[in-house]
């Protein structure tokens, strides 16, 4: 991948996840109520409407909002400008890398934006069994997933000989 393809990939992919994202949190906010939870697959799989005021999966979710005001903005900020930099830094032949660390940025712009708008983040996707509830998730989380997930992935093919790139 050239260095100029590097940065359309960069900009294609963080915008179509985060109109992906907004528009899945906007439909959900304005079609359902709070807690209102709609079944996909009985026992399985439902769409549910729950806000976040923590971070993944509730956690700091019971901290005061005084401290989660500043405590989320500074540390967004951070990893961005980390993730930034680290994805100017990698090379455009590191493929996997490149599209992990888009996948990640452009998740926790998403979540970022939520948290600006509400205070609080937009959950909808709740997979379960019977009552056995995972924590509701939406298309950021699972965006932060799939780059964590490419970024294993390269180190291991990295670490293994197989470069990731190509």
């Amino acid at each position: 991948m050239s260095p100029q393809k590097k940065w359309c990939v960069f900009a294609c992919l963080i915008s179509l996840v985060l109109v992906l994202d907004q528009a899945t949190k906007l439909y959900v906010h304005t079609t359902f109520a709070l807690h209102e939870s709609r079944p996909v697959i009985a026992h399985f799989f439902a769409w549910t409407y729950v806000r976040n005021s923590g971070a993944a999966f509730g956690f700091l979710a019971r901290q005061s909002p005084a401290f989660l005001q500043l405590f989320f903005p500074v540390v967004t900020v951070v990893a961005l400008t980390g993730l930034i930099i680290y994805f100017v830094r990698v090379p455009a032949h590191y493929t996997m890398r490149l599209w992990g660390l888009c996948l990640i940025i452009s998740g926790a712009l998403g979540n970022a934006l939520d948290r600006l708008w509400l205070g609080q983040v937009i959950d909808f996707i709740d997979v379960h069994w019977y009552t056995y509830h995972w924590p509701a998730f939406n298309v950021a989380d699972s965006s932060i997933c799939i780059g964590v997930g490419l970024l294993l992935l390269d180190t291991f093919q990295t670490a293994s000989g197989t470069e990731a790139g190509g």
